[in-house]
């Protein structure tokens, strides 16, 4: 009888997870995972909301170019493997102005790496997307052709349907409360099992920072708002002729969202999250609760910038993630120690990387060289030491 009871464990099974899971079940690895909550696809953490934005021209850091263009290769072969259309290519606009973060970091990632995209100035804006008004004559609008919309839910569970098919052994309503490294591999604890695998791969989202001590992440709270276009607007909504966009102002805040898709209404949040996001613990401090502030700030925004929509949101959620001080992710082997391989900090642009992460994992799971440099995710770039951050999870996921 073996010692082990899988080759790997994935514990949190959310968009990155799921993917994780269907690349080593893909692969043939003895794949266990575990999963919090009642399914993968939850309301509670940082992949609920319906959709998501997809970018190759990724402004964050240029390392994230080549592994969005791996994620879109990935998202095109979940698709196909799960025999419906999860990616919807309606392009994306990137508005504000020419040097600004949108504008100006589109510019110069599609400069570096040689992606299509095409400048406009205000009055073609105007004519090609009438919705998006007030747009200074200083202002310029980015059209990258190879932007879309992600479903986020149907994709993350598209991912674990699949790896369940392929031989991924699955446990819901299973929290882990503790990963102690042992011999040769790991031993994870729920309530109702002890696991022992050689190696297992770590990614709970906004619980990452209980679970791994010395990693500095922050978990917070990210309303999201949705709102119904007022008669005769409804069809300039669509997300055909209102694709995925990113709109900075003058004034500082990033508006964003993404047209009607799939019976969801226009979905719109504030980058830097507004004034509704704030500081909480994923377990002791998980504030749902929709206030005044969650919505108030966009609702002000829209007569002068997208008018035609009802001046109060049909729909306001609370969704939430975890932020680094660098603003990228953390991906890779804890302390150099390859039983313990870490996905997290996804600074709430991470959804769209969600397969290519997924394969990046799988890879340092078994012992390979990603396809993507990943390089400059690591999580020793924090300084971490495994003679001060042991990892023991008491209480976690």
């Amino acid at each position: 009888m073996s010692r082990w009871d899988a080759d790997v464990a994935v514990v949190g099974l959310g968009a990155w997870g799921a993917a994780a899971l269907w690349q080593l079940a893909a692969r043939g690895v003895d794949v266990v995972g575990f999963e919090r909550y009642h399914r993968p696809g939850h309301a509670l953490g940082s992949s609920y909301g319906g959709s998501r934005m997809f970018r190759v021209t990724c402004l964050e850091h240029p390392g994230l170019v080549p592994l969005a263009r791996r994620s879109l290769e990935l998202w095109r072969g979940l698709e196909s493997e799960a025999g419906r259309q999860l990616l919807f290519p309606a392009g994306g606009l990137l508005i504000g102005p020419e040097q600004g973060l949108v504008v100006g970091g589109t510019l110069r990632a599609a400069r570096t790496h040689g992606i299509e995209v095409r400048s406009m100035r205000p009055a073609e804006l105007r004519e090609r997307f009438p919705r998006h008004t007030g747009v200074p004559s200083h202002h310029r609008a980015v059209w990258e052709p190879s932007a879309g919309l992600l479903r986020a839910e149907d994709s993350l569970r598209a991912a674990a349907d699949l790896a369940r098919r392929a031989g991924a052994r699955v446990f819901t309503d299973s929290r882990v409360h503790a990963v102690e490294p042992v011999p040769g591999g790991v031993e994870l604890q729920t309530s109702e099992r002890v696991t022992r695998v050689r190696r297992v791969v770590i990614t709970v989202g906004s619980w990452l920072r209980s679970l791994v001590d010395g990693l500095p992440l922050t978990t917070l709270r990210m309303p999201l708002t949705w709102f119904r276009p007022a008669a005769p607007h409804g069809d300039a909504f669509d997300l055909e002729h209102f694709p995925v966009f990113m709109r900075e102002t003058d004034e500082g805040p990033v508006l964003w969202g993404n047209g009607r898709e799939g019976g969801h209404d226009v979905k719109l949040g504030l980058e830097g999250y507004g004034p509704g996001a704030r500081t909480l613990d994923a377990d002791d401090d998980a504030d749902r609760a929709v206030r005044p502030e969650d919505w108030t700030d966009i609702a002000r925004m829209l007569p002068g910038l997208l008018p035609g929509l009802t001046e109060l949101p049909a729909k306001i959620a609370v969704s939430l993630f975890t932020r680094t001080p660098d603003g990228q992710f953390v991906v890779g082997a804890l302390d150099d120690d390859s039983r313990i391989v870490v996905g997290g900090g996804c600074n709430a642009h991470g959804f769209k990387h969600a397969t290519g992460v997924g394969e990046a994992l799988a890879d340092l799971a078994t012992g390979r060289a990603p396809r993507v440099d990943l390089r400059f995710l690591s999580p020793d770039r924090f300084g971490r030491t495994a003679a001060t951050t042991p990892v023991r999870m008491e209480g976690a996921l």
